[in-house]
């Protein structure tokens, strides 16, 4: 049986690569949508505003009908949007005079079914009867960061080899990940998050927890805090250090993914002897110090350097604020990790979007936009020290 729920748990590793092609394939193509379809910079941030927008109000909605329809289905349902979206991008941009409305739409299909899969995948595997959660969970979440680093390293193969022009292509072999890996989960068990006979929170206890809205606070934070970066590594490598796009998609989100992935893995492997307050605290304050080094150091290379820091800093901080809460409020069930999933894309949508706006008012300058949202680490750092007094 304990084998039976490793195949669940390699499922939701697979779910967390679907998620990490829905948040970052498009994002690689931000210039070229500008040149060849003539969509402005205000515009493109938009499609970041929309993709967390609608996943944070899926997070919302989810509460309601999650728990009735089950978690199978539910599954189900997030991957079949998601490929939906992936395939939709290829075809709806040519069947608009505005090509901007087709982006628009797919990204809504996609953005569905990545709210679902936030709001389900962590509850899934803390459901499973596995050892060491927090661990677990840290390592679950680092393939998150894998399927970034994939998106980025696979797509630029791609597009030295076949162009970009040729983006389509790759969009509907991305489509075939989340179309698989619905097949799995149509087969492999799947626990409950409450013991039988037990109710899990709801919305209205929840929100009557003074712990539960620091831990929310901290999951908007945590979310900002990596998206504010992740979402515009690119475009800043490109526009505000002048290097090549393949250097850019390389050193920027690459980078920024592969640190951030060994940060977790790091944690799931030696978690156990690892404080996970005091890891996360260091990191808010290593995150602090790389949002300053993008923002303020002229020199390209430390630009680079320091996007690559801010992966490293900001991978504890969203499963951490998860295992927190898990063990904070065991009780909170299906509508806990779906208002928290809310509060991280809230924070995913909010940080890009308060970078895009800063940075559009400052003619476009990203490093104004990104030190603008240092506000987001430092108030998580708030977070960590109100979530350990209300303990005492």
């Amino acid at each position: 049986m304990k084998n039976d729920y490793n195949k669940t748990v390699t499922a939701c590793f697979i779910a967390y690569i679907v998620q990490a092609v829905v948040n970052n394939f498009v994002p690689l193509l931000f210039l070229t949508f500008q040149s060849s379809y003539g969509i402005p910079l205000e515009k493109i941030t938009m499609l970041i505003t929309i993709n967390f927008g609608l996943q944070l109000l899926v997070d919302l909605l989810s509460v309601t009908f999650v728990d009735k329809i089950g978690y199978r289905a539910s599954m189900l349902l997030a991957h079949l949007f998601a490929t939906a979206g992936l395939l939709l991008l290829t075809v709806l941009p040519d069947c608009f005079s505005d090509p901007f409305i087709g982006i628009f739409l797919a990204v809504m299909v996609y953005a569905v079914g990545g709210g679902l899969l936030e709001v389900l995948v962590s509850p899934v595997v803390e459901a499973c009867p596995t050892e060491h959660k927090e661990q677990t969970m840290s390592l679950l979440h680092s393939f998150y960061c894998w399927g970034h680093v994939g998106v980025v390293l696979l797509s630029t193969i791609f597009f030295r080899a076949f162009g970009i022009g040729n983006w389509k292509i790759l969009a509907v072999l991305w489509a075939l990940i989340p179309l698989c890996n619905t097949f799995l989960f149509a087969k492999v068990p799947i626990a409950s998050l409450i013991d039988e006979g037990e109710q899990g929170f709801s919305v209205k206890k929840l929100l009557s927890m003074k712990i539960f809205w620091i831990l929310f606070l901290m999951m908007v934070c945590a979310g900002a805090s990596e998206q504010a970066v992740s979402q515009w590594a690119s475009t800043f490598a490109e526009m505000g250090l002048g290097v090549s796009k393949t250097v850019g998609d390389l050193a920027g989100p690459m980078a920024f993914a592969i640190l951030m992935g060994s940060s977790r893995a790091i944690y799931g492997k030696y978690g156990e002897k690892i404080d996970l307050d005091r890891f996360m605290v260091y990191s808010i304050f290593l995150c602090i110090a790389s949002y300053l080094g993008i923002s303020l150091i002229p020199s390209p290379v430390a630009g680079l350097l320091s996007c690559a820091l801010c992966g490293l800093s900001v991978g504890i901080l969203w499963p951490g604020t998860f295992s927190k809460s898990s063990a904070a409020v065991p009780k909170g069930g299906t509508a806990m990790f779906a208002l928290l999933a809310l509060g991280g894309d809230l924070g995913c949508s909010g940080g890009p979007t308060l970078v895009g706006i800063v940075s559009s008012f400052f003619q476009d300058n990203l490093k104004i936009g990104i030190l603008a949202a240092v506000i987001f680490p430092v108030l998580l750092l708030f977070g960590m020290a109100a979530c350990k007094k209300s303990r005492t």
